[in-house]
């Protein structure tokens, strides 16, 4: 019996000292935390996407209080976010330009060739596994969806036409789209940015052809012909730069396939003439008649 009370008296008293211990060694040894860390946590959204490429929000908010991260590095909350926590780092949040994600592929079932049908998991990385896919472009979007999975704002969708587009409204830029596409087909892009090229294939261009009515042949043309030289050529497909690019359209309107997406240029609306009513001709008719009328001279 003595044993017993022993022991629960020692182990009460190396707890108490044990415990006393830690509460000493947390005081000494904390890290204080900024403030304005948890201040900014707070008008973040919570979405913890990673789409600012730093782990969740908090890691955001510890990032941009050491200088690591810019105070508009949360792509969800957008200007209102960052408006707020500029306010709280007490410095000017800047205009930066929205990025949204864009697929490169017109490769629609209208347009691209079909070399096989695809009976199993409606998965484009599990597709890629089988023969990759059933496209005979290897570089075409399957339309299978795991893009649209993996988006947790809506973002991105498959389309009547076999293909995935983009909501550029809902999109965040978190890339969660861009990691999960087996065929590295989506980027990001500027928001105002409407010319892109609408193709990732890097075949030849008979190859090409065989295979889809409207893929880049890598002729080239559009990047000789770019006069602010915004576009270049690697492994047989165009890549433009977009703070070179003026989104004039020539490259749109050279190419010969029509891989490249253009801007929307809105044309005038011509004016409306009304046709004159009969009325109008007989008015019209008889003011020519007394224009035409000789004036007789009076008798001085």
């Amino acid at each position: 019996m003595d044993i017993i009370i022993n022991s629960v008296v020692s182990l009460s008293l190396m707890g108490f000292v044990f415990a006393a211990g830690l509460a000493i060694a947390s005081k000494k040894f904390a890290v204080e935390i900024d403030e304005r860390q948890e201040k900014i946590t707070e008008v973040l959204p919570g979405a913890n996407c990673g789409g600012c490429g730093f782990p969740g929000c908090a890691g955001l908010a510890a990032a941009v209080v050491e200088g690591k991260a810019p105070v508009n590095g949360c792509p969800v909350g957008g200007a209102a976010v960052a408006a707020k926590v500029a306010a709280i780092m007490g410095v000017e949040a800047g205009a930066g330009v929205r990025n949204v994600a864009v697929v490169h592929c017109n490769g629609t079932s209208e347009n691209a060739v079909e070399k096989a049908s695809y009976i199993g998991i409606a998965d484009c990385r599990a597709a890629v596994i089988a023969q990759g896919g059933s496209k005979g472009c290897r570089y075409g979007c399957m339309g299978l969806g795991t893009c649209t999975k993996v988006c947790k704002f809506d973002a991105i969708y498959i389309g009547t036409d076999g293909i995935a587009h983009v909501d550029e409204a809902k999109c965040t830029s978190c890339k969660k789209c861009i990691e999960a596409c087996p065929k590295a087909i989506i980027s990001l892009k500027p928001e105002t940015q409407k010319v892109y090229i609408n193709c990732s294939s890097h075949d030849r261009g008979k190859d090409v052809t065989s295979l889809c009515k409207v893929g880049c042949i890598g002729c080239g043309i559009c990047a000789k012909s770019c006069p602010f030289g915004a576009i270049e050529m690697l492994n047989n497909l165009p890549v433009i730069d977009y703070e070179k690019c003026k989104q004039c359209n020539i490259c749109v309107n050279k190419c010969p396939t029509h891989a490249i997406k253009g801007k929307e240029i809105k044309k005038k609306q011509p004016v409306a003439v009304e046709k004159p009513t009969a009325e109008d001709k007989v008015i019209a008719a008889e003011t020519k008649a007394d224009a035409t009328e000789p004036v007789a001279e009076k008798e001085m």
